[in-house]
């Protein structure tokens, strides 16, 4: 009869739970616990590599915050976040808190001051894979399963779709193993999931993402923002320090070389840093839902402040031009991509703090106000799909659903960046321009575009910039506001 082979596991020595009630003593103890299992784990699979397979399986744990109250405490509900709303167990296990130490930092002390009660800092259950752990060491590769001597998994803990999803963005009623209700919105092999997917797609590190993120469908958006990268590094009360292009190439100096890669990433993506990540990051999406959904569903998990879709679309009216400006105050979803996790008949909602902001930029940047914006501007509904030749099919019904909907502008990508904000409670806003109008015999071809519509588009950055640097200006708890929280609430960010 054949017996299972008992295998012994190793792990690391690693402190006991300990309470804290000072956030920044919290954040160092997990750091600890993190670079422990990191260290861990990368130096047995490094040994493994070199000299066969382990004698025993090898294990390491994520780091956790856990928060225990007893009672209905009062807390400062004018903020949003920062506090639970009921008695019980919470927790979350933690990557990264190199990363995001200063989110830490912020929100564990937020905790400690909205309960009067301590945060517990210890090893999770839940194990590290060691690809994650691997991904912190520049020179550790894993290789495909099945080109080692030895199964992987029979001696590492690897990545687990199981452990890795939305749950609790989603609403799904997520709990730890033990009961534990989620402190935060994503966990950590979640987030280490999208830390490795923006590395690929992006071809920068996480490290250089900015908290104002600004997401384009068109290279031209690309050079205008190097442009004024550059004019802002020449500028020393400009307050921004560095730009960061693709494959991690920084400058600080406005004058530099920035060498032209030889193969460009699926999404190219550039950062104009400022201290504390206040700066602007760009990424240029490409086209269609799919990349839209991909790029936000990977960022979301950096915790923007504020994300916005400054990009190309269809005019619907007459009236309009091309060139002609159109700010989002609603969205007609023919997406699809975002069905199984936000259904089409949840609203989502214009963010008043947004609107605002973008409305301001394109008066400043226009030096048009009041009635006279009417002339390059249209508030209104996007609609965005998921043919991008929806005009050579059948036009009766989408076109009925459209006017149907008041749409005035149609495209890829924006109702889709905005759906995903709104599910994962980052604030988000669209500035569209228009560059064709298919009902009305304007297609997008060659030789199409007017003078008009050149300088328009070579203003339409410059509006989201400065659209972004007004929302910089304002309170976490005024940009973070109450309309994107659901009924049961996480109390990180």
């Amino acid at each position: 009869m054949n017996m299972a082979k008992e295998v012994s596991i190793r792990t690391p020595d690693i402190p006991k739970p300990e309470s804290f009630t000072d956030a920044k003593l919290a954040v160092e103890r997990l750091h600890e616990l993190y670079q422990t299992a990191v260290k861990f784990l990368s130096e047995n699979f490094a040994k493994a590599l070199s000299e066969g397979q382990p004698a025993a399986r090898v294990r390491a744990f994520y780091p956790e915050i856990r928060l225990t109250t007893t009672t209905y405490a009062k807390t400062d509900t004018r903020l949003s976040f920062g506090h639970v709303a009921e008695p019980g167990i919470y927790a979350t296990t933690v990557t990264r808190p190199d990363l995001f130490a200063a989110y830490l930092e912020q929100q564990i002390a937020l905790l400690i001051k909205s309960h009067g009660v301590p945060v517990v800092i210890g090893a999770s259950s839940t194990v590290m894979p060691v690809h994650f752990a691997a991904a912190n060491d520049p020179g550790l590769t894993v290789p495909q399963d099945g080109s080692m001597e030895f199964n992987l998994r029979d001696n590492f803990d690897v990545p687990d779709l199981s452990t890795t999803h939305d749950n609790i963005v989603n609403g799904e009623a997520f709990t730890y193993p033990d009961g534990a209700r989620p402190l935060a919105p994503f966990t950590a092999q979640r987030v280490d999931y999208s830390l490795a997917r923006l590395a690929h797609y992006t071809a920068t590190a996480a490290e250089h993402f900015q908290n104002h993120v600004l997401f384009t469908n068109y290279q031209f958006y690309v050079e205008e923002f190097e442009a004024y990268a550059r004019h802002m590094l020449a500028d020393p009360e400009s307050g921004y320090s560095s730009f960061v292009s693709t494959g991690n190439v920084e400058i600080t100096e406005s004058d530099a070389p920035i060498p032209v890669p030889g193969k460009l990433p699926q999404m190219p993506t550039y950062h104009l840093k400022r201290a504390n990540g206040s700066g602007i990051t760009l990424v240029n999406i490409g086209v269609g839902p799919s990349n839209a959904k991909t790029a936000t569903d990977h960022i979301a998990v950096l915790r923007p402040h504020a994300w916005l879709m400054v990009g190309h679309c269809a005019g619907l009216r007459n009236s309009q031009r091309l060139g002609d400006f159109v700010l989002a105050h609603a969205y007609l979803r023919e997406d699809h991509v975002l069905d199984d996790d936000l259904p089409v008949w949840v609203p989502i909602p214009a963010l008043a703090e947004i609107q605002i902001a973008l409305e301001t930029a394109v008066a400043d940047v226009t030096e048009l106000e009041g009635y006279e914006l009417k002339r390059i501007m249209r508030t209104g509904t996007v609609a965005t799909i998921d043919n991008r030749n929806w005009e050579l099919r059948e036009q009766a019904g989408p076109v009925q659903r459209l006017s149907q909907s008041r749409a005035i502008a149609l495209d890829m990508e924006s109702a889709t960046i905005a759906a995903n904000g709104f599910r994962f409670r980052v604030p988000y806003g669209t500035l569209l321009c228009v560059s064709d109008k298919p009902l009305h015999g304007e297609l997008k071809l060659p030789g199409m575009a007017s003078n008009f519509y050149k300088t328009q588009v070579a203003a339409h950055l410059m509006i989201g910039i400065r659209a972004m640097e007004r929302l910089r200006e304002m309170p976490l708890e005024r940009i973070h506001s109450r309309k994107l929280r659901s009924f049961e609430e996480t109390a990180f960010l």
